[in-house]
């Protein structure tokens, strides 16, 4: 985006682009849930009832700063 200002160095223009999540059964991407991290039983998180946002991901061209949104419902 080219109004999108890094907040590390200032530098205009960060590159829009996602966090992967290459895990086992996942969607591709990760995503941001609401809440403090509980663990079930065998140690996966629950998230069963809790709203599910995409992150977006921006990185900036000059240093490499990294800046998450977690804007729309996934």
């Amino acid at each position: 985006m080219d109004t999108m200002k890094c907040a590390q160095c200032a530098t205009l223009g960060l590159e829009p682009g996602f966090i992967e999540d290459a895990g086992e059964h996942s969607r591709g991407y990760a995503r941001w849930i609401a809440g403090p991290l509980e663990r079930g039983i065998f140690g996966g998180a629950k998230r069963m009832g809790r709203p599910r946002w995409q992150i977006e991901a921006y990185r900036c061209p000059a240093c490499g700063h990294l800046e998450l949104f977690a804007r729309q419902p996934a």
